[in-house]
């Protein structure tokens, strides 16, 4: 794998940072040092109030959390097929590392989405951080994500919510390019 230091700027790594497709994903994935460190540069971003309104679940056992993802899926969708249940256990053990990213919004007078703009800034860092460590990132939600038993089987409370599922691996195909904004078309300059 690559190593941070191998990265010729800190602008190339943004600019060549792409998601890969976790079905994609092969091993190896990051050991507990680099997702030690993954995690520590994902959580260097702007926080007012100091609040960390979020915090990250590193599944371990990924086919007990397949059987329990799945038993969820199944008590709310009784008549799912066969095709269901197989993409609900593809989508839990898919890529060789998975961390969850909870969003926990604080009582404080610093606004909601002062908060929540801090746990998409951190979102972002775990992708570019996984990309830094010469591995590729998968940002998912879906169904899962917006499950109040899912959450709860993830150790989240509401009002917490889940921000994501973060696969993370060794990218098996060629990462391909996807449309970018033309910026003039998303871009304004304010004259006074």
């Amino acid at each position: 794998m690559d190593s941070f230091n191998d990265r010729s700027s800190p602008a190339t790594l943004i600019a060549t940072r792409r998601s890969g497709k976790a079905r994609d994903m092969l091993a190896p994935g990051p050991d507990a040092a680099q997702l030690a460190a993954i995690l520590g540069a994902a959580a260097r971003v702007p926080d007012h109030g100091k609040l960390f309104p979020w915090r990250f679940v590193v599944v371990e056992n990924r086919a007990a959390f397949a059987d329990r993802l799945l038993a969820i899926y199944r008590a709310a969708k009784p008549d799912a097929g066969r095709l269901e249940q197989e993409a609900v256990n593809q989508f839990a053990t898919q890529a060789p590392c998975l961390v969850v990213v909870l969003a926990s919004a604080r009582p404080s007078h610093i606004p909601l989405w002062e908060q929540e703009l801090s746990v998409g800034a951190l979102c972002q860092n775990l992708c570019l951080a996984a990309h830094a460590h010469g591995f590729v990132a998968n940002w998912l939600t879906g169904w899962a994500a917006f499950d109040d038993q899912v959450l709860a089987l993830l150790g989240g409370t509401a009002p917490e919510r889940i921000a994501g599922f973060f696969f993370i691996g060794t990218q098996a195909k060629p990462l391909e390019e996807r449309p970018r904004p033309d910026l003039a078309a998303i871009t304004s300059h304010w004259q006074g």
